[in-house]
């Protein structure tokens, strides 16, 4: 069996044993996304209403963070919603991503309040999370909508109604393991930890001379909140270089990143890194494998990197991100989309 039907073999059983599969498609996630952004953006008053959007070729639409700069974002942030406006809200946060993709947004708020504690800091709070719609949602029209705060920058373009991107898609923990409180034991990107360490330790001592490329880890991702990206160097291990089970083991990385996002959505995605060529994608570890020590991994293909890092707070604050070399804020859609109107 060629090497890119057996990495789509097992990420597709992967997908199926992991998520519940919708046939709606990718065109029906667009369109809840397009009707629940109309009825959050029909639910504000005319002030809040000009606070929450911007023209979609407007700058602010790459001007994107994940550290807490309170008071510098734009968009409405959650103090400035009432109970309706929330539910309005969550609905158009739970049409852009999986179930589980937002109970892991609602973890992430909910540790601005333990950070509350353990830092005496008025500046962590989980309401402290903006939300901002660029263009006019429709069902044809080209639009998007970011929402960020504290350890997440989530952001979605849509073009001709149907077409989508979704990163950069930013995701962060800290702490990562709750040391205290109700939540204590708490590992809320658990995943995206524990699938990259056991695929680096299923290696051979030959194999992670080829993926280790530093003995320590950075201290943060190397692409930062950079507005494009280009592919990092050196890039590890191929996937040409690795035998069936631990092929396996690399899919279930990417496949946690992908779980974040709608199943129909997250198929998609796929079957566009299968077109690019599932062959070339290459994964690089820094720092010891053990788990506890502060650690570094990137997943690297011709069209996508995925970056983690944990070293912070004693390797206990992890910042994770897909970031698109040419898909971020839905470039390469608009850009064809340009092209064919001209």
């Amino acid at each position: 069996m060629k090497l890119k039907n057996i990495l789509h073999a097992l990420l597709t059983l992967s997908l199926i044993l992991s998520t519940l599969v919708s046939h709606a498609g990718v065109d029906a996630v667009v369109d809840d996304m397009q009707k629940s952004a109309n009825e959050f953006l029909d639910s504000l008053s005319e002030e809040l209403r000009f606070k929450a959007t911007y023209d979609l070729e407007d700058e602010e639409r790459i001007n994107w963070h994940f550290v807490p700069i309170t008071g510098e974002r734009k968009g409405v942030d959650l103090r400035d919603l009432d109970k309706v406006q929330e539910i309005k809200l969550a609905e158009l946060l739970a049409a852009s991503m999986s179930a589980s993709g937002y109970e892991k947004v609602k973890q992430i708020q909910g540790l601005e309040s333990v950070l509350y504690v353990l830092e005496n800091a008025d500046h962590r709070d989980p309401e402290l999370y903006y939300t901002t719609i660029f263009g006019e949602p429709s069902a044809t029209g080209n639009w998007g909508w970011r929402f960020e705060g504290h350890h997440l920058s989530l952001n979605f373009t849509v073009v001709e109604g149907k077409l989508l991107s979704n990163s950069p898609n930013f995701w962060g923990a800290n702490p990562a393991r709750v040391p205290v409180g109700p939540t204590t034991g708490q590992r809320t990107l658990k995943g995206e930890e524990d699938t990259a360490r056991a695929f680096v330790q299923s290696l051979s001592k030959k194999q992670q001379g080829m993926a280790i490329i530093a003995d320590t880890a950075p201290r943060d991702i190397y692409t930062g909140a950079e507005k494009k990206v280009s592919p990092l160097n050196p890039t590890g291990i191929k996937v040409s270089q690795l035998e069936k089970s631990q092929i396996f083991g690399l899919t279930r990385v990417i496949q946690v990143y992908l779980s974040n996002m709608p199943d129909d959505v997250a198929n998609d995605r796929w079957e566009k890194l299968s077109e690019a060529g599932l062959e070339n994608i290459t994964f690089a570890w820094a720092g010891p494998t053990e788990k506890g020590a502060k650690h570094y991994y990137r997943v690297q293909g011709p069209t996508f990197l995925i970056e983690y890092d944990n070293f912070q707070n004693q390797g206990n604050h992890v910042h994770a991100v897909w970031r698109d070399f040419n898909g971020d804020f839905g470039r390469d859609i608009l850009r064809e989309h340009h092209g064919h109107n001209h």
